[in-house]
């Protein structure tokens, strides 16, 4: 199949209001009154993000997902998604069947759809870049900068679940059980953004990032760009029951540094409930402390660099 074969058969399907049924250049971003349009832009490639063997509809949804947890940090629902795609020459029907079977599904569950993008062959690993398109209320947006001294801070889910997924991947732990085996390995291929809690969000949180590079890594950002200090309780960091089997005594400073969880983490006033755990408080200073038993301790690796 050539270029054009590939989008009319299985892109055009997923294409919503404004692309132009993917047959023309550009496409059209609706937009949506009184709200702010919010974008940001993520890629996955094959050998650093994921592995070859990877089920292909996970690797879809992992290279959509992962812009939705941006979108989701900021307050903002989604929208719509351009997609660059960049294949070996000699992909498989089936290989690409099952990729867009799971855009389809996240179309579906998270209400987005495809605006456009580029599909080119590669010698390389495969690389899927996505541009994801959200909508906040005017004004709304909530930035790294908000924190303030004297908020808690807070964060979704669990920490430390898929760099857990890809040390399994690697072969630590061949004794582990097969359900937590599973549920760490099913974390790292599809990330679990909590896209719907976007909304209450922007209600609560002065300051927000989502969790990419590492829990301490991105903390660092919101206390960099913020002007204050942010020390973590170690007690309280949430970590799954699989992760505490697999890491064992490790797990806390492992899980903190690990990356990809895609997660939210934020500050806000003290005493807030909802989905969410609360795990240390913003005071002033500058950078980020981890705490055990009320002494700092020290964090061997603050998390996933690029270069």
């Amino acid at each position: 199949m050539n270029e054009f074969e590939i989008i009319a058969r299985f892109f055009a399907p997923l294409a919503g209001e404004g692309a132009l049924g993917l047959k023309d250049d550009v496409a059209v971003l609706p937009q949506r009154p009184g709200h702010d349009l919010i974008v940001t832009t993520d890629t996955v490639t094959q050998g650093i993000d994921f592995f070859a063997a990877d089920p292909p509809d996970t690797i879809a949804q992992k290279a959509l997902r992962v812009n939705l947890s941006d979108l989701a940090a900021k307050g903002a629902e989604p929208a719509a998604y351009m997609l660059n795609l960049s294949l070996p020459r000699d992909v498989m029907e089936d290989w690409l069947e099952a990729f867009v079977s799971g855009l389809a599904h996240d179309q579906k569950e998270f209400g987005l759809s495809l605006l456009g993008g580029d599909t080119g062959a590669t010698d390389g690993p495969i690389s899927i870049a996505v541009t994801a398109f959200g909508h906040v209320p005017r004004g709304k947006i909530i930035k790294r900068s908000g924190a303030r001294v004297g908020d808690a801070v807070y964060v979704t889910g669990t920490i430390g679940d898929s760099g857990g997924g890809l040390a399994v991947l690697k072969g630590e732990a061949k004794a582990l059980p097969d359900r937590d085996r599973d549920y760490l390995m099913g974390r790292y291929r599809v990330p679990q953004p909590p896209v719907k809690f976007s909304v209450p969000l922007r209600e609560l949180a002065h300051a927000g990032i989502d969790v990419s590079d590492g829990l301490i890594a991105d903390l660092g950002h919101i206390a960099s760009s913020s002007g204050a200090r942010i020390v973590i309780e170690g007690e309280l960091v949430p970590l799954s029951a699989s992760l505490k089997a697999l890491w064992g005594d490790d797990a806390l400073l492992r899980a903190v540094a690990a990356g990809d969880d895609y997660q939210i983490a934020f500050t806000g006033p003290p005493d807030l409930a909802g989905p969410f755990t609360c795990i240390g408080k913003v005071v002033a200073g500058e950078g980020v402390a981890l705490l055990f038993d009320g002494r700092e301790i020290s964090i061997p690796k603050m998390g996933y660099q690029h270069f």
